[in-house]
């Protein structure tokens, strides 16, 4: 039948229903075209002759009588000066010419790159870009070879790679800051539009839209570029400190306890006292008075405790006040206790500085009548 369909078959033509198709060859039984047959090439395609491995005829967008005066090399390779109208064998590859625009791109490493004010730094990028045959001679020659239906998928990663080794070379040479990078994305796209171009004219392929969509940083450079751009909102240290403590006392309040309320109580209290300065007339510092003579010797260093109430540390406090709070009940002989010199917490009633105190308390009343 293929046999049969060939021999009453005239039209050569390629109508494509894929959007990823770059070479199709023309299917033929025993690839025999008739002398007289009707080539019909379309807008965005090229048909290509190939005889005996060697490319015949290129024909671009039109419709053609397949006769000697139309294949004037193919006659000359089979010495067909004279006319001849009986078949003769060649392949027919129709090449498309327009943009494929479904390619994608994207680092899979990073690249790293020197930057003038944050040094060497490791960037990740990804786009998408189009890619078009403007030479269909060449790109039979050098990519699809004698393949009957060569798709975009067989050239996208080579062309992947050939990007990403390109565009280390752009950011590297490009001299722009990091922080300027997203401004200029434009003109970095079409610069490396411009050397992808250039760099696959061998095979056939431009590049005539180079997109990147977006270069990104790693996490830890995002947090300083972030803490740096607060300290430049701000205005100051002094200001980035406050700002900070109010964000700590945020903190203290999404975490209830003790240690929160501490650290929202001390931190709170450091921010009220700044706050209130702040608010206070500054004055000139006063020159400082002569240190009298003391008259008397001060009194001498009392003893500081810590004593440990419900899980939670209290104090310090001196001696005087642990006679209160053993008076109240708060200080037991099971309570821990702690001063500095101790190795660790114990209870009141193996420290003989504590428990001594218990026998200079009295005992509660007895219950009155």
């Amino acid at each position: 039948m293929d046999r049969i369909r060939g021999e009453f078959i005239d039209i050569i033509e390629w109508t494509d229903d894929s959007r990823d198709t770059i070479v199709w060859r023309f299917p033929r039984y025993e690839n025999e075209i008739k002398m007289g047959a009707q080539l019909v090439v379309r807008e965005s395609q090229t048909a290509v002759f190939v005889n005996e491995g060697q490319i015949a005829d290129v024909f671009t967008p039109g419709t053609y009588t397949l006769e000697t005066q139309n294949l004037p090399v193919l006659s000359t390779l089979k010495g067909w000066k004279y006319g001849f109208h009986s078949p003769f064998k060649a392949e027919v590859y129709f090449v498309t010419t327009r943009q494929f625009t479904d390619l994608k791109w994207g680092t899979q490493n990073p690249v790293i790159v020197r930057d003038p004010e944050f040094g060497m730094v490791r960037l990740r990028a990804f786009g998408a870009f189009t890619a078009r045959v403007v030479d269909a001679a060449a790109l039979l020659r050098e990519l699809a070879g004698t393949d009957p239906q060569f798709r975009t998928e067989e050239v996208q990663e080579y062309l992947r790679q050939l990007i990403v080794g390109r565009l280390a070379t752009a950011l590297a040479t490009a001299g722009v800051p990091m922080l300027d990078l997203a401004t200029r994305q434009d003109g970095l796209g079409a610069r490396l539009a411009g050397a992808l171009t250039e760099e696959l004219a061998p095979v056939g392929i431009a590049v005539p839209k180079f997109i990147i969509e977006n270069i990104s940083l790693p996490p830890e450079v995002e947090a300083a570029v972030d803490a740096r751009s607060r300290m430049g909102i701000v205005g100051n240290l002094d200001q980035y400190t406050q700002l900070q403590a109010a964000d700590a006392i945020g903190d203290a309040a999404r975490n209830p306890g003790a240690a929160g309320e501490g650290v929202g109580l001390g931190v709170g209290m450091a921010l009220g006292r700044r706050m209130a300065e702040g608010l206070t007339p500054q004055q000139p510092p006063a020159a400082p008075a002569p240190a009298p003579a003391p008259a008397t010797p001060p009194p001498l260093p009392q003893q500081q405790w810590f004593v440990g109430v419900g899980g939670a540390q209290q104090g310090p406090y001196d001696t005087a006040a642990l006679t209160g709070l053993i008076s109240a009940g708060t200080l037991t002989r099971t309570t821990l206790v702690w001063q500095n010199g101790m190795a660790g917490w114990l209870p009141a009633e193996q420290v003989p500085e504590v428990e001594r105190l218990f026998g200079s308390v009295p005992p509660p009343l007895p219950p009155q009548a």
